[in-house]
């Protein structure tokens, strides 16, 4: 069920007009939402719209409140491990080794956007990738997607090639091994430091989708970006929820609450994903990025590279015990067929 349908125009205006959480003061429990980035485009709407729907079934006996700089991003599942905080979202890349599964969602040569990859990621992980049990010691109520990751840079590229020897940040899982396999020297930061990084010239460019060319303010650091159709990877994020918290809650607020989880929180969350996207698309138009497409040659070359990518992470996934090739084969058809 889309967002807009779930709780309307007006719900979600009054979400965010009380800022990212609203607090009843009848409310018997509070859940505290850690988040590693700032008030941020995506942030800004998936959890006022899952608070909003917490309130809504629980008749307002449970809410929430986001909290900002709790922790690094790959400290925010000790976050949720330890019930310093009761629900957290993490990216899968800032925790390498312990993530494999993940890494399927990520790979090139997906056809959708982040709301299709969103819920593919979902129905994969219930199915298939839950058996490998990466997440033990956390709960996971959602999973999502941001868009294709595409090339944003300091100074004009033309080719593939132009990126070999480059300094690129990248944020792990897939991307890394991209970036491995386009020869590209890996700056390993998390997305709060990247204009930072751009701006003091430690990386040449930096691997996001074009969401970040609004919301992170790329266009001031990295006004140069090309565009790979179906983008170089996708990013996977879960959004996890401690023991403790859910021990907190009665039996009938615990199901009520986790009603709102899931398939339904993947779609909101990887919606938003989408939209921010289309948002940085325009803000590009507006402020004058330089925009480019790689050329037939070089699709055709990375298509190439894309296959050699996934027949890899099937080969990882498959290690873990889990059926890759049905996982896979679930979030191609998922993917394929999402909103027909």
């Amino acid at each position: 069920m889309r967002l807009l349908n779930k709780l309307g125009l007006a719900g979600i205006a009054c979400a965010m007009a009380m800022g990212l959480g609203t607090e009843d003061s009848s409310a018997q429990e509070t859940l505290t939402i850690s988040s590693w980035i700032p008030p941020h485009a995506v942030n800004t709407v998936i959890f006022p719209a899952w608070i909003a729907e917490v309130e809504r079934v629980t008749e307002g006996r449970v809410t929430g409140k986001i909290e900002f700089g709790l922790a690094p991003p790959p400290g925010q599942i000790d976050l949720i491990e330890d019930g310093s905080a009761d629900v957290a979202w993490i990216f899968h890349g800032y925790n390498p080794g312990r993530f494999v599964t993940t890494k399927l969602i990520e790979v090139p040569g997906l056809t959708g956007d982040a709301e299709a990859a969103s819920v593919a990621h979902w129905r994969a992980y219930e199915t298939h990738l839950s058996q490998a049990a990466e997440h033990d010691g956390v709960n996971v109520i959602a999973l999502m997607t941001h868009g294709p990751g595409q090339v944003h840079m300091r100074e004009p590229i033309t080719s593939l090639a132009d990126l070999d020897g480059l300094k690129i940040r990248i944020g792990g899982g897939v991307s890394a091994d991209v970036g491995t396999a386009l020869g590209v020297v890996g700056v390993q930061v998390p997305a709060p430091k990247v204009y930072e990084t751009l701006s003091g010239g430690v990386a040449d460019g930096v691997w996001m989708p074009m969401e970040t060319n609004k919301s992170l303010r790329l266009f001031e650091v990295a006004p140069n970006t090309m565009i790979m159709p179906g983008g170089l990877y996708r990013g996977s994020f879960a959004i996890i929820m401690s023991d403790a918290a859910l021990d907190r809650l009665s039996d009938e607020d615990r199901a009520l609450v986790l009603s709102t989880t899931g398939e339904w929180l993947s779609q909101v969350a990887g919606k938003a994903w989408a939209d921010a996207d289309v948002a940085g698309f325009e803000n590009a138009a507006e402020v004058g990025v330089n925009m480019g497409e790689f050329s037939a040659e070089d699709q055709a070359a990375f298509a190439d590279i894309a296959t050699t990518i996934r027949a890899n992470v099937l080969e990882e996934v498959t290690a873990t015990g889990v059926d890759a090739q049905a996982a896979m084969d679930l979030i191609v058809e998922t993917m394929t067929s999402y909103g027909q």
